[in-house]
């Protein structure tokens, strides 16, 4: 099979998953393409994505004079499509935050994509994210006639569902992949339910650095490691917050913050508000070898978001045997279980986040050691990234065969739809 990929942004930081997906597919023996819009490789601290971004080719880097010929022979060789491309995305112009004309621009990036998944012989087209790369596929679709799909990782994307005509780059696609089961029901609450047939879960999977390598102990140490970027859905301010009171109440605890973002100054200035610069260590962005050391060399990883899809960073933490404290939000309950695997808490509540890590901080070293392995083992079973990538490549496949069983609606489907209609 040859499968092109689309992305906005890659490589970059936070989107790892997305490395590792493609590189399991080429495993698999699928002949991958990876196309993109712009890269961002310079905003990376991980030398993997300086191989990635030598093999991507990038749409935005074309031309001017490739554009107005990608465009002019596309007009000129296939008007009905074009006509019904123009039409799809004055539709999404219309319900979108960003406008008709940005829209109406995704035509022109369509035409390339076209062009060139004709000229590379793609079979199919894989998007990341139900934002523009989404929305340039299905335009790209009317004038290739190729078949595309999208994974939705959630958060913004659900937030802004109808700005982004979800349910229309649903309705036009050959299947829809979420990384959770808490997706797929904010993609069935956003799109109509003759379509919920074509929802399916494709976990992201864990990277074999983490899986691989054997299991160390946890350290008797009060270190704590919070992984992510820094921005309104993670919460690393109520993570300071917390922190405050755990130095107030007399606690030892140490927290290492890995990543950066655009609440960078935020969280900078709230940690010398609080005077907590000898609790707090903020080391920026880090390579995916960095975050398993720094993991590794903490008690537990914690991660009080807002907001989540399933955050790839929590299934790394539980691969090499931390426990895990989070929210009760999105996805994360599918794979943390309070108790069991770590502790979860109401999300924006200072005082239950200290009391967890405070609980964590007094956790015996042989019990955080049975939470990682069971934390470990949940993740084997669900997160391996060849067997992800494998129910990815059989989805792929399947469009091969337009009426393969596995893809037609549910009776239950067809009943509520007509429900719905009537």
């Amino acid at each position: 099979m040859r499968i092109a990929y689309l992305i906005n942004t890659y490589p970059g930081p936070y989107i790892t998953y997305i490395r590792r997906e493609i590189r399991a597919m080429e495993a698999l023996g699928v002949s991958t393409f990876r196309y993109a819009l712009r890269s961002g490789r310079r905003s990376s601290a991980d030398p993997e994505d300086e191989t990635e971004e030598r093999i991507t080719k990038y749409i935005l880097q074309s031309s001017a004079l490739e554009l107005l010929k990608c465009s002019v022979k596309t007009m000129l060789l296939k008007p009905a499509a074009a006509r019904r491309a123009i039409r799809d995305a004055l539709r999404i112009g219309l319900r979108s935050d960003r406008g008709i004309l940005r829209n109406l621009m995704y035509l022109v990036e369509a035409m390339v994509l076209a062009s060139w998944c004709r000229r590379d012989n793609i079979q199919h087209v894989h998007a990341h994210f139900g934002t523009n790369s989404a929305a340039i596929a299905m335009l790209a679709k009317h004038f290739s006639g190729i078949p595309y799909s999208f994974t939705l990782h959630g958060a913004d994307e659900f937030e802004k569902a109808e700005l982004l005509s979800l349910d229309m780059k649903l309705e036009r696609a050959a299947f829809a992949v979420c990384v959770c089961s808490f997706g797929r029901s904010q993609l069935m609450r956003r799109s109509h339910p003759d379509q919920w047939h074509k929802i399916r879960i494709v976990h992201c999977g864990v990277d074999h650095l983490f899986l691989d390598s054997p299991v160390r102990p946890p350290l008797d140490t009060a270190r704590l490691v919070c992984v992510g970027r820094f921005d309104a859905w993670k919460g690393q301010l109520v993570l300071i917050g917390a922190a405050r009171r755990l130095r107030d109440a007399g606690i030892r605890c140490e927290i290492v913050l890995v990543g950066d973002g655009p609440f960078r100054k935020s969280i900078d200035h709230a940690i010398r508000r609080d005077g907590l610069e000898g609790v707090i260590t903020v080391i920026g962005l880090a390579s995916v070898a960095r975050v398993k050391e720094e993991i590794l060399a903490a008690r537990c990883l914690v991660l009080p978001s807002f907001y989540e899809g399933l955050p790839a960073v929590i299934m790394e933490a539980m691969a090499v045997g931390r426990p895990v404290i989070s929210t009760y939000v999105g996805g994360i309950p599918e794979l943390v279980e309070s108790g069991a695997t770590g502790w979860l808490v109401p999300a924006g509540d200072e005082l239950a986040l200290s009391a967890a890590m405070r609980a964590a901080l007094s956790t015996s070293v042989d019990q955080l050691a049975a939470m990682g392995a069971a934390g470990r083992l949940r993740v084997l079973e669900r997160h391996d990234s060849i067997k992800e990538a494998t129910e990815l490549k059989q989805l792929f496949q399947k469009q091969e065969d337009p009426v393969a069983p596995d893809f037609a609606p549910s009776s239950t489907a067809r009943a509520v739809s007509r429900e719905v209609h009537h």
